[in-house]
């Protein structure tokens, strides 16, 4: 069979392939063979397309295992305040970004670290009001479990006095018996965001309602920007991790037309007031578009974050005695959800920040294989930030997934160490964000960013992972080696999304889903700029090529 791409001259790591590949061949969407450059000319035809590597590194595609890309491309035409400390910075930034902007109908920015004006003050609705009063302005916490508000936006949302937005969620209220402007989880942040042209449509508790065609349109658009943002960065999969039926067919729409860029495997979100009959929601998804759309996963959160002090702990937070922050879902439910998922044959992706959230999460696991009998479910838990040192033991024997971020501790990726690890507490520091621990256990690891919580490439995310410090010196290293962090990002993607059989390695009969990487992989232990993406190429097909 002849081939309809080949690649030679390219450095291939044993991780991947067999000594001596240099070259591989691609016929459709598969790869057709991998070996040294003779090898793979001997299948070129006349029409075949030769690409030469000119000694770049071939790697197989990047598997994103946690991010959100509905709202990530909504993101992408707001205001990035990630490296904005200041008032007087966040100030002009602000106000170039409205004069941009005069017809938004919500002046929102992401990415905005809790110390923005200093480590002394929280952002509030008076410091917008001295930035533009007259414009209802949204920030969104880098981790986007929280935002700041003015004035004129509080007003706008009906919530400048209050408002009860349901458990686990706040409209923070001021001694003046007026909104401070700090919104605490979705329900709070919803009801600013509802004034955007997207009225929520891209929050990960939306659970449907009337949509125009228009807007259907628009919110197209805005996935499949974010799926080429994805092609940028050398990701071929993205593992999504919001998702609902709207979702589901505006993907479907795109797949079909041939204009998503990148793998999509899309969950159903379920929240405490589903109950384990929400899980059937599922079935309102329709079908998959094989190769290009999947699903067979629900997304839960056990918890929120340690910022908003609404991370679920095992023992008391430092600054608060006696509080330990609630479950988003009760320990009853949320195992009688597991229980029925599992014996759905669906896999569970599961929120849990806090350490307490994770030992919940490993309980309902637990529960769910009791019921349910043993198989190879590989649940995950997201994030894992911290982790009580006994419950490492437990994450092997229940087959669990740790998807885990590299841009995320305090401290990496340009985030300060402030307030973070003072909430967290010294105690938990030891066993916090564990990629080292969790590798030495032998529990499987897969790597993403969650963005647009964080930066999505994974060169960058890899060069996190390899620089992180310990925030004391009687703590453990948590650093992986290159080789294990490309493995969380290829083989460990795809193996926690049920695709070892065909992605995560250069294999013949695997799908052609590849990058062409410039500069040097292990300068990234040195500088994020060591390398650069040169080509994406998903099934078979390019796109994405450096200028």
């Amino acid at each position: 069979m002849p081939a309809d791409m080949i690649i030679l001259n390219a450095r291939v790591r044993l991780l991947f392939a067999p000594a001596g590949a240099t070259a591989l061949a691609i016929a459709g969407e598969r790869i057709l063979a991998v070996g040294p450059n003779d090898a793979i000319l001997a299948h070129a035809g006349p029409s075949t397309r030769v690409v030469d590597a000119g000694g770049r590194e071939l790697l197989p595609g990047f598997v994103e295992s946690h991010l959100h890309l509905f709202m990530g491309g909504a993101t992408l035409s707001m205001l990035n305040l990630g490296t904005t400390f200041g008032f007087d910075a966040t100030r002009d930034a602000l106000r170039d970004f409205a004069a941009a902007n005069p017809d938004a109908e919500l002046l929102m920015a992401y990415a905005v670290n809790y110390v923005i004006f200093g480590e002394d003050r929280r952002p509030d609705r008076h410091l917008l009001d001295a930035i533009i009063p007259d414009r209802p302005v949204c920030l969104m916490a880098t981790d986007l479990h929280c935002a700041w508000a003015n004035t004129r936006a509080l007003e706008l949302a009906g919530i400048l006095r209050g408002a009860d937005v349901g458990y686990g969620s706040e409209v923070v209220m001021g001694e003046d018996g007026l909104a401070t402007g700090e919104l605490r989880e979705f329900a709070a942040m919803n009801r600013v965001k509802m004034l955007s042209r997207l009225k929520g449509r891209d929050g990960l508790d939306y659970e449907g309602g009337e949509v125009t065609e228009e807007d259907r349109d628009h919110d197209r658009a805005l996935i499949r920007k974010a799926g080429e943002y994805c092609a940028r960065h050398g990701i071929t999969s993205a593992v999504n991790m919001d998702g609902n039926a709207y979702q589901a067919d505006l993907m479907r729409d795109l797949a079909l037309a041939g204009e998503m860029p990148v793998r999509v495997s899309l969950p159903l979100r379920l929240q405490e007031h589903h109950g384990p009959d929400g899980v059937s929601l599922i079935d309102g998804f329709g079908p998959e578009v094989p190769g290009w759309l999947s699903f067979g996963r629900i997304k839960l959160f056990m918890d929120g974050v340690y910022d908003t002090w609404t991370a679920l702990t095992v023992t008391d937070y430092p600054d608060r005695p006696g509080f330990r922050s609630e479950p988003l879902i009760a320990p009853e439910i949320f195992n009688a959800i597991c229980i029925e998922a599992d014996r759905r044959g669906l896999q569970i992706a599961t929120h849990a920040v806090g350490d307490g959230a994770v030992r919940a999460t490993i309980d309902g696991y637990q529960a769910a294989r009791t019921a349910n009998g043993p198989r190879d479910a590989r649940h995950r838990i997201e994030h894992i930030d911290t982790i009580a040192p006994t419950d490492l033991a437990r994450l092997k024997p229940l087959g669990i997934t740790a998807s885990m971020q590299p841009v995320h501790p305090p401290g990496s990726a340009g985030l300060p160490l402030q307030p973070t690890t003072t909430i967290m507490g010294r105690d938990r520091w030891a066993t916090a964000f564990p990629w080292r621990m969790i590798r030495d256990h032998d529990v499987p690891l897969c790597f993403g960013t969650d963005w647009p919580v964080s930066p999505l490439s994974p060169l960058y995310a890899i060069h996190c992972a390899l620089t992180r410090l310990p925030w004391a010196n009687d703590i453990a290293d948590q650093r992986l080696t290159l080789d294990e962090c490309l493995a969380a990002y290829t083989t460990g993607g795809a193996h926690a999304d049920f695709a070892d059989d065909r992605r995560g390695r250069l294999e013949p009969g695997f799908d052609a889903d590849l990058v062409l990487i410039d500069g040097d992989l292990e300068g990234l232990a040195e500088t994020p700029d060591a390398a650069t993406i040169h080509m994406t190429i998903c099934g078979g097909n390019i796109t994405h090529k450096a200028t």
